[in-house]
C-alpha cells in the first residue's frame, strides 16, 4: 500500500530512516520504489551495504535529518522510533514533516505498550545499552496530528520484530504546523 501511495504521488525518493541492516529499504526497492536508507549506527550501515550492494545507505540521525525541505516523496521509520525518548518524538516528527512533500506518505512501526526497557544485549548477542520505548496507537496518532500529519490507518500485528507491533500510515498535510 505504501509503495502504491508513493507511485500515486508521481514517484520520487523515499527515505528509510533508521534503516538498520537495510531489509525494508531493499524490500521497497524490489517493489520499484526509489528508496535509500539512513541510520545512526555506522555498524548497521556497513551491514546494510554488505547485504544489499547497489542500494544507497548513509550515516545520519533522525533527530537532525540532513535532507532538503520537501525533498522526499515518502518516508519510512520501521521500528526506529522505538529508540527515541518521548520528549524527542515531536522534534523528530517535525523533521519528517519538513522533508516530506505535501501529501507524502509516512509509514511508522513500533512496539505497542506503555513501558520503556533498557536493552543490554541483542542483535547477535552483542553488548549494547539502548532503551526500547513502547507506545500506544492513540499517543502516536496524537503526536502525528500535532506535527501536521493526517493518520489514514492504524494496525496491530505480531512479527519477528515485536510480540505486539503497531503500524501507522499517515500523510503530510498540505497545511498545518511547520514546527
Amino acid at each position: 500500500m505504501f509503495a502504491d501511495m508513493v507511485r500515486a504521488q508521481g514517484g520520487g525518493t523515499v527515505a528509510d530512516v533508521g534503516c538498520g541492516p537495510g531489509r525494508i529499504t531493499a524490500h521497497l526497492r524490489q517493489l520499484g520504489v526509489d528508496a535509500f536508507g539512513i541510520d545512526l549506527s555506522s555498524g548497521m550501515i556497513e551491514v546494510a551495504r554488505r547485504d544489499h550492494p547497489g542500494i544507497r545507505f548513509a550515516l545520519g540521525s533522525m533527530t537532525d535529518l540532513a535532507l532538503a525541505d520537501a525533498s522526499m516523496t515518502g518516508l519510512v521509520a520501521w521500528y526506529s522510533l522505538i529508540h527515541v525518548p518521548d520528549d524527542e518524538i515531536s522534534p523528530v516528527l517535525a523533521h519528517f514533516r519538513r522533508v516530506l512533500r505535501p501529501g507524502g506518505p509516512l509509514l511508522l512501526s513500533f512496539h505497542v505498550g506503555d513501558e520503556s526497557q533498557l536493552k543490554t544485549q541483542g542483535y547477535g548477542g552483542h553488548p549494547m545499552k539502548v532503551y526500547v520505548h513502547r507506545r500506544r496507537h492513540d499517543q502516536m496518532t496524537a503526536w502525528l496530528n500535532d506535527a501536521g500529519f493526517a493518520v489514514e490507518t492504524c494496525r496491530t500485528l505480531t512479527s519477528a520484530e515485536s510480540r505486539l507491533g503497531g503500524i501507522i500510515l499517515a500523510r503530510r498535510q498540505v497545511a498545518g504546523p511547520a514546527r
